[in-house]
């Protein structure tokens, strides 16, 4: 039970009951949250103008706890990528319940059977096994290992400003902001090129000692720049002369957001181990999962329990992905992406004219968008306005003059036509924000 209460009989009632927990008000939630869980990531909140509590949530709509509705485009990353609370994911996992539990990870179980049969069969080619983890950080952890074993090499090779996980070893593969505050930053085994630099790109790989390399199809927290055509095949096909492995990280731009169930296909490539998170687990229930190619997979043979994960491929997790992949690659959910894609797309164009020397670049592929704007914190003050005008969409950790703007599969269009209404107010008011009010506007 969710909502307000009502006082009674002069006795004071919690005003936000929860059944198992209640809370006086929101300002309470905001300070036993700096008291018990993050008290940086709240006060940074708070200090961006976005004092949001998520509490009523369904389809592509938030609810602060004041009532406050907003279109989500942040998706929780793409985990949201079919909805809050999809209906289906909701009665799939339901129904499981009468049946299923998380399992037991040391043996064969159904649902984590067919789920892995399901996965190999939408996966690029070549592609032979599956290996659960709980969530993104831990799968990309299982990639590095798996790569490692397969190759008998340490490093892993990625580019400047990725990002792929907060975990033990996915940390090193990303921006030293998040490994440097942990002792993580070890440039000997995780060594960094920039992105859509092939000299670069070749000149770490030639030393032959290069275990894999790691690529987001676009990178997301680095505000989704696109790779330049071309570059994501000649990456494989250097990983292949130099006898490295190519890892895709499809952890965000997977599950038919590019318009193609898996991003990396659009590239032609087969990768040796895909990462699928995040959006895989329907929002309901966590789950990640790691495809390998069969050379990648021997010590699945050798020593099957050389990963061991609790909850990693947990049976509801599965009953979820089974029916989240089910609903993706219906025709009709293709059919959808499309539209929306070219909707969306030309509606932001239409907006950028009238801003074209702040709003000046739009960087897109299928459903997924990275808005740049001139000034070097110009997302903020956008996520800020897109905030109050009812749309949470959320700035570029690692360039803050992005915005990312990502759309679910499922948006329907009169949602999609009342999101750019509210897209272009806001991208005024954050235009005036930065110019002071004054002049420049055309």
């Amino acid at each position: 039970m969710t909502g307000q209460t009502n006082k009674t009989d002069g006795e004071a009632a919690p005003e936000y009951d929860y059944g198992l927990f209640s809370f006086a008000s929101k300002a309470e939630v905001f300070e036993k949250a700096k008291e018990y869980w993050n008290p940086g990531k709240t006060q940074f909140w708070i200090d961006s103008g976005i004092p949001l509590v998520i509490d009523r949530r369904e389809e592509y709509f938030i609810y602060d706890m004041s009532g406050k509705r907003l279109i989500d485009l942040h998706l929780n990353g793409g985990t949201y990528n079919l909805g809050h609370r999809n209906p289906e994911v909701v009665q799939a996992v339901t129904i499981a319940m009468q049946h299923f539990d998380i399992g037991n990870h040391h043996f064969p179980a159904l649902a984590r059977t067919a789920l892995a049969e399901a996965l190999i069969s939408s996966a690029p080619p070549g592609l032979t096994k599956v290996i659960y983890g709980s969530g993104g950080g831990e799968a990309i952890d299982i990639a590095i290992k798996t790569a490692r074993h397969a190759t008998q090499k340490r490093k892993i090779l990625s580019i400047i400003k990725a990002y792929h996980g907060h975990t033990g070893l996915a940390v090193g593969t990303g921006d030293d902001r998040f490994s440097k505050l942990f002792l993580s930053d070890q440039p000997e085994d995780f060594p960094h090129v920039p992105f859509n630099d092939l000299n670069a790109m070749e000149a770490a790989l030639k030393g032959r000692d290069i275990a894999a390399v790691i690529m987001e199809t676009i990178p997301a927290t680095y505000g989704f720049p696109l790779p330049e055509p071309g570059y994501l095949r000649a990456v494989k096909a250097l990983c292949e002369k130099y006898d490295a492995l190519y890892i895709a990280d499809e952890v965000q731009t997977g599950l038919m957001r590019t318009g193609e169930l898996w991003g990396i296909t659009k590239d032609g490539i087969s990768p040796d181990i895909m990462v699928t998170g995040k959006g895989i687990s329907g929002g309901i229930y966590p789950i990640a999962c790691v495809l390998v190619s069969e050379r990648c997979a021997g010590w699945l043979t050798e020593d099957g329990f050389g990963h061991i994960s609790t909850f990693g491929g947990a049976e509801l997790g599965c009953i979820a992905a089974l029916k989240v992949l089910e609903i993706t690659c219906r025709p009709e959910t293709r059919s959808m992406v499309h539209y929306i894609a070219d909707f969306i797309g030309r509606g932001l164009r239409e907006i950028q004219a009238t801003y074209p020397d702040w709003f000046i670049g739009i960087r897109q592929n299928g459903v997924i968008f990275g808005l740049e704007f001139n000034d070097p914190q110009g997302a903020k003050y956008v996520m800020r306005r897109l905030y109050e005008n009812g749309v949470w969409a959320i700035f570029s950790t690692l360039d803050p003059r992005v915005l990312q703007y990502k759309a679910g599969i499922l948006l329907k269009p009169e949602l999609a036509e009342e999101l750019l209404d509210r897209t272009q107010v806001a991208i005024g008011q954050a235009y005036d924000d930065v110019r002071g009010g004054k002049g420049g506007r055309r």
